[in-house]
C-alpha cells in the first residue's frame, strides 16, 4: 500500500516514486515484475501519465528496466539487500572534508552569476510568469526560441525552435530519447572508451550495447560498419574522455554511413562552448542533409549543473513521434528557471557570461598544465588538454595505482580515474581545474605530485 497525499506541494510523481523505491528495495527480489502502469493507475486513482514518469525515473535511475510487451522488471542494482532504515542519528555520519577535488566537470562556485540571476529572477517572477498554468510539454516556447538562434549561430545547428525538446539534465534527456527510438531500435553503438551514463540509460531502457573503439580520429568508423548497428552515440568535438575530435572528412564519412544504413547518430556536444586554444569545431548535426543527427547539448558546462537543463534537437521524423506518442512525457524543467533562462539569453547575458568563463577557464587550464608539466616532469603523458574542464594524464612510467589512491584518501584529494584505449582497468587521470579557485591551484599540484612520485614504482 503506497502512501500519496494529493493535497501535498510535494507532486504525485516525485512521491509515488518514492514509495516504489522503497518497496523496491525493502521487498522486491531481481527480475520481480512491477504492477502494471494501469493496475497502479486505477488501485490509487491517479493518471497514466503520473505512474509512467515514475515508472522513467526508476529506470533512469537504475532500478527497473521496461521489457517490450512484457512489463517493467526489478535489475541488478544490488538493492534488493538493503533495508530501509526506520531512524537515522546523525552523530554516527562521518564527513569526509576534501582539501582539493579535481572533479572533471565541476565549476567553482564564484563563476555563476548571481547577481545577474537574481535581478532577472526578480524581473520574471514580478511581471513575466504565470504559475497558474502548465508548462509547454517541449519546453517554453521563449527559451526554446533563443536556444535555436544561440545554436544557429554558434553551433551551426540547423533547427528551429520546434525541433528543441527540454529535459531536466542529460541522463533525462538520453532517457526520453531511448524511449522514442525503442520501438525501431534494440541496439546502441558507443564509444569505447566512452560515457558511462549514455551507456547506463540505454541499458536500463533494455537496449543491447556494441561498444565501438576509439582512435586518434575518433570513433573507428570501419568497426562501426561491421557492428551492423544502426544507432550510435558520439562525442565527435571533444570526445570523453579522451578529448579527440573528429576530423572533416570522418565526419562526412559518418554522415554517409548513416544515410545508407538509414540510421541515426546522437551527437552529444557536452562542452563545445570551452575551447581555449582554437575555434570551436561546428557540429556534426549542421553537416547533415539527410536529418540523421540528433543532437543533444547542455548548460551544465558553462552556466551550472545544478540547473538541470539540457536539450534534444530531433529531426522532424522523431519530432512526429514525440508528438504523437511522448507528448505526455512533457518537460521537466522548473517553468521559473526557464523563463530566467529564456531572459537571461535574450538580454545578452550568456554570451557575456560565456566569454567571461572562457577567459577564467583557460587562465586555469593553462596554470595547471603549465605546472604538470614542471613538476611531473617526463614521468606523465598529458593526453587531452586544450578545453573542456580537465586534462587528462596518464603515467609513462611504471606505477601503483592503489598506492596513488590510498595517498590520495590520506592527503585529503579526490582523483578521478578513466580509460584511455578498451580495456578494464585504468590508464588515467581527468585533472579538473573548473571547480578549483586559480590561486588554489598551485598548492593541489604541488601535493599532487608529492604522491605521485611516491607512487612511481
Amino acid at each position: 500500500m503506497y502512501i500519496l497525499n494529493p493535497k501535498i506541494k510535494k507532486p504525485l510523481h516525485i512521491q509515488l516514486f518514492e514509495e516504489l523505491k522503497k518497496d523496491i528495495i525493502s521487498n522486491y527480489t531481481i527480475d520481480q515484475k512491477l504492477p502494471s502502469i494501469r493496475k497502479i493507475s486505477s488501485s490509487y486513482n491517479i493518471s497514466k501519465n503520473t505512474v509512467e514518469t515514475a515508472y522513467s525515473q526508476l529506470i533512469v535511475e537504475g532500478f527497473i528496466n521496461s521489457r517490450p510487451k512484457s512489463g517493467y522488471y526489478v535489475i541488478n542494482t544490488n538493492t534488493s539487500n538493503f533495508k530501509i532504515s526506520k531512524q537515522i542519528n546523525d552523530k554516527n555520519i562521518e564527513v569526509n572534508i576534501i582539501k582539493y577535488d579535481f572533479a572533471p566537470a565541476k565549476l567553482e562556485k564564484d563563476s555563476f552569476p548571481l547577481k545577474t540571476w537574481k535581478r532577472v529572477f526578480n524581473k520574471v517572477i514580478d511581471n513575466q510568469i504565470n504559475l497558474g498554468e502548465y508548462t509547454n510539454n517541449q519546453g517554453e516556447l521563449g527559451l526554446r526560441v533563443q536556444i535555436a538562434k544561440y545554436l544557429n549561430h554558434s553551433r551551426a545547428v540547423k533547427c528551429n525552435e520546434n525541433q528543441i525538446i527540454l529535459g531536466n539534465g542529460f541522463a533525462d534527456c538520453m532517457s526520453l530519447l531511448a524511449m522514442i527510438l525503442k520501438e525501431d531500435f534494440d541496439t546502441l553503438a558507443i564509444e569505447e572508451p566512452g560515457y558511462h551514463v549514455a551507456r547506463k540509460v540505454f541499458e536500463n531502457h533494455s537496449y543491447n550495447i556494441n561498444r565501438i573503439n576509439i582512435n586518434k580520429d575518433g570513433i573507428d568508423i570501419k568497426q562501426l560498419e561491421y557492428s551492423k548497428s544502426k544507432l550510435v552515440y558520439i562525442t565527435p568535438s571533444h570526445q570523453y574522455p579522451t578529448g579527440v575530435s573528429i576530423p572533416i572528412s570522418n565526419r562526412f564519412k559518418l554522415l554517409d554511413w548513416a544515410k545508407r544504413k538509414n540510421a541515426f547518430i546522437i551527437e552529444d556536444d557536452y562542452d563545445s562552448e570551452l575551447t581555449y586554444q582554437n575555434r570551436p569545431i561546428p557540429s556534426l548535426q549542421g553537416l547533415d542533409e539527410e536529418e540523421r543527427v540528433i543532437y543533444i547539448g547542455t548548460f551544465s558546462k558553462a552556466l551550472s549543473p545544478s540547473l538541470r537543463v539540457s536539450y534534444l534537437v530531433l529531426p522532424n521524423t522523431l519530432l512526429d513521434k514525440f508528438k504523437k506518442d511522448f507528448s505526455y512525457h512533457g518537460a521537466r524543467v522548473c517553468l521559473t528557471t526557464q523563463k530566467v533562462l529564456e531572459e537571461f539569453i535574450k538580454k545578452g547575458h550568456w554570451d557575456k557570461h560565456l566569454r567571461k568563463i572562457r577567459t577564467l577557464n583557460k587562465k586555469k587550464h593553462n596554470l595547471m598544465y603549465k605546472l604538470l608539466k614542471e613538476k611531473l616532469k617526463n614521468t606523465i603523458k598529458i593526453e587531452s588538454q586544450g578545453g573542456g574542464l580537465a586534462i587528462l594524464i596518464n603515467p609513462s612510467v611504471p606505477f601503483n595505482w592503489n598506492k596513488l589512491i590510498k595517498l590520495s584518501k590520506e592527503e585529503s584529494l579526490k582523483l578521478y580515474f578513466a580509460k584511455t584505449r578498451s580495456g578494464d582497468n585504468w590508464q588515467a587521470i581527468m585533472m579538473g581545474f573548473g571547480g578549483l579557485q586559480e590561486n588554489e591551484i598551485e598548492d593541489a599540484i604541488d601535493i599532487f605530485s608529492q604522491i605521485w612520485f611516491k607512487s612511481i614504482i
